[in-house]
C-alpha cells in the first residue's frame, strides 16, 4: 500500500504512430491492432491522383468515407493529405517514360519508395510521429544495428516484392501489423469488431488506373505508332497500334484471330524491336523466345545499404511468382547485376523488378534491363 504523500509515476505515454489508411480492410484492421496494443494512432488518407477523380473508375471519395467511418468506429483521429503533385512528378512521369521506351514499369514499387515511405513518412514525422505503419503484408526485424525486411507469414499475400527499394532509414521506424497473421484472420477480426468494410473487395491494379481498361488509360498519354506484327521467322501476321501498349508474355488484346500455322496454340508477345517498331509474337506458352535462364538488372537498391556477396539466392521476376533458385553475379558497374537461374524463367520483362531473397529475407533488387 502506498503512503498518502508518496509520488505516483505518471502513466507512460504510448508512442504515436501514423498509419496510412486506404479504406480497405487491411489498413483498417492494422489501425485497430495498433490501438489495441496501446499506441496513440492517427490515420492518414493519401490522395495520390486527382486528374479524373470524378469518373466512374475512381473510388477515392468512397475510400475516404470508408476511412472516416472506420476511424470513428475504432476511436482514432484521421486526416487526408494530398500527394498528387508529388505522385505525378516522382511516379507517374517515370511510368510514362518507361512505357514510351518500350519497357513495362511497376509503379507500385516506385510509389512505395517515393510516396508511401518518403512523402508520407516526412509528413508523419511533421505530426510528431514516433513511427509509421501500413497494411502491407511484410515484416521488419532489427538485428545487429540493421533493419531487415522479411516476407509475411502469409506467403500468398506477401508484399515484400513491392517494398524492396526501401532503405535502412525508411524501414527504421516502420510497423507492419499484418505481417504475422494470415489474410483470412484479418477479415475475421474485421467482422468480429464490426467493421463495415470487412468484406470489401481488395483493390487491384495500379492506383491511378483503378478498374478502367489499361489500354484506354494509356492511350490518353502516349501516341499510337502503328507497325508490323511478325512471327519469329519474319512473317508479317498483323499490325500493332504502338509498342508501348504491349508487354512481354501478353496473350490477350494482340489482335490476332485464329491460328496462323494450324496448331491452334495461343499467341504471345515475345519481343519488341523498338528500332524498327516491330512487335514479335510466338505461338505456345513455352516458346523458346519466352524463356530465359539469365537476366541483367540496373539501378539496384539494396536494403542493407550495400550489395550482397555473389552467390546462391532465390529471386522473383514478377510479383505473383514462386521464388526461383538463382546465382547472383555482381558487376563492375555500380548498381548493375545479373542473375543466372537454374530453371528457365518465363517472359522476363524489361522494366519489371528482379527481387532477391535469402530465405525469408528480402535483400533488395533492381530493374530488369535485358
Amino acid at each position: 500500500m502506498s503512503r498518502p504523500n508518496s509520488p505516483v509515476s505518471p502513466p507512460k505515454k504510448p508512442k504515436k504512430v501514423v498509419i496510412g489508411m486506404s479504406g480497405g480492410v487491411d489498413s483498417s484492421v492494422a489501425a485497430w491492432m495498433l490501438k489495441e496494443q496501446g499506441y496513440e494512432v492517427i490515420g492518414l488518407f493519401m490522395k495520390n491522383w486527382e486528374d479524373d477523380d470524378s469518373e466512374e473508375y475512381c473510388s477515392a471519395r468512397q475510400d475516404w468515407l470508408d476511412v472516416v467511418s472506420v476511424a470513428d468506429m475504432i476511436g482514432i483521429d484521421v486526416e487526408a493529405v494530398n500527394f498528387a503533385a508529388e505522385y505525378r512528378e516522382r511516379v507517374f512521369a517515370e511510368f510514362l517514360r518507361e512505357y514510351a521506351a518500350g519497357r513495362t514499369p511497376n509503379p507500385d514499387v516506385l510509389c512505395n519508395a517515393e510516396i508511401k515511405f518518403k512523402a508520407f513518412l516526412d509528413h508523419a514525422m511533421s505530426l510528431g510521429a514516433d513511427a509509421i505503419a501500413t497494411g502491407h503484408y511484410s515484416r521488419v526485424r532489427h538485428e545487429a544495428g540493421k533493419v531487415q525486411l522479411l516476407k509475411a507469414v502469409d506467403a500468398s499475400k506477401d508484399q515484400s516484392y513491392f517494398l524492396h527499394r526501401l532503405t535502412q532509414q525508411q524501414l527504421a521506424n516502420v510497423l507492419f501489423p499484418l505481417g504475422d497473421i494470415p489474410k483470412t484472420e484479418v477479415r475475421t477480426i474485421a467482422e468480429k469488431i464490426g467493421l463495415h468494410n470487412a468484406r470489401k473487395k481488395d483493390s487491384t491494379g495500379i492506383c491511378f488506373i483503378g478498374e478502367r481498361p489499361f489500354r484506354e488509360f494509356l492511350n490518353r498519354y502516349l501516341p499510337r505508332t502503328p507497325g508490323p506484327i511478325k512471327t519469329p521467322d519474319g512473317k508479317i501476321v498483323g499490325e500493332h497500334i504502338g509498342l508501348a501498349f504491349f508487354t512481354l508474355g501478353q496473350r490477350k488484346g494482340i489482335g490476332l484471330g485464329g491460328s496462323q500455322d494450324g496448331n491452334g496454340d495461343a499467341w504471345y508477345v515475345a519481343r519488341k524491336d523498338m528500332a524498327n517498331n516491330t512487335l514479335y509474337v510466338a505461338q505456345g506458352h513455352e516458346h523458346p523466345w519466352l524463356l530465359a535462364n539469365r537476366l541483367e538488372a540496373i539501378d539496384a537498391s539494396w536494403i542493407a545499404g550495400s550489395a550482397p556477396s555473389a552467390g546462391n539466392y532465390s529471386a522473383k521476376t514478377r510479383y505473383r511468382q514462386a521464388d526461383s533458385a538463382c546465382v547472383l553475379n555482381t558487376s563492375d558497374v555500380p548498381l548493375n547485376f545479373s542473375l543466372s537461374f537454374l530453371e528457365a524463367q518465363w517472359a522476363v520483362t524489361p522494366g519489371q523488378s528482379a527481387v532477391l531473397y535469402d530465405g525469408d529475407i528480402c535483400l533488395g533488387g533492381g530493374i530488369i534491363s535485358a
